[in-house]
């Protein structure tokens, strides 16, 4: 697996992983109906707690992406909702990489982009948007 969390960018690992595998879905390296690792196997890789796969798993379970099935382990989603999600995804990035593409042509390096990113998204959390951001 390609799952590869970094502690210091200040992003809680579970989130991390969960986009991690949303972007496996998207880009076809995990396929609908395929096994991820297990919940411990996946935290002694990595070297993180159990507490934190299994709390990505959950949230994966609940948006739609992943099924957890009862003695046999997490599988890649194969409803709709999870082709939504990919499609949805796949729009998205497509905006991003744009954005993206921007801020290089500006000088900024790609450190940069992603603490502007994750600042962008943090202040997105119960600050309501009015509109005013120059750019």
């Amino acid at each position: 697996m390609l799952f590869r969390p970094n502690p210091s960018s200040g992003v809680p690992i579970y989130l991390q992983l969960m986009e991690q595998v949303k972007h496996s879905i998207e880009t076809g390296a995990l396929r609908p109906g395929e096994q991820l690792p297990g919940i411990r196997p996946l935290a002694e890789e990595l070297v993180i707690n159990p507490n934190t796969v299994a709390k990505a798993y959950r949230e994966l379970e609940h948006d739609g992406v992943i099924e957890l099935r009862h003695g046999a382990g997490a599988f890649v989603s194969g409803n709709a909702r999870a082709k939504k999600l990919t499609d949805k995804l796949r729009a998205g990035q497509t905006i991003v990489a744009a954005a993206v593409e921007r801020l290089r042509g500006r000088g900024i390096t790609e450190e940069e982009i992603r603490r502007l990113f994750e600042a962008e998204l943090a202040g997105l959390a119960g600050v309501p948007r009015t509109g005013g951001h120059g750019g």
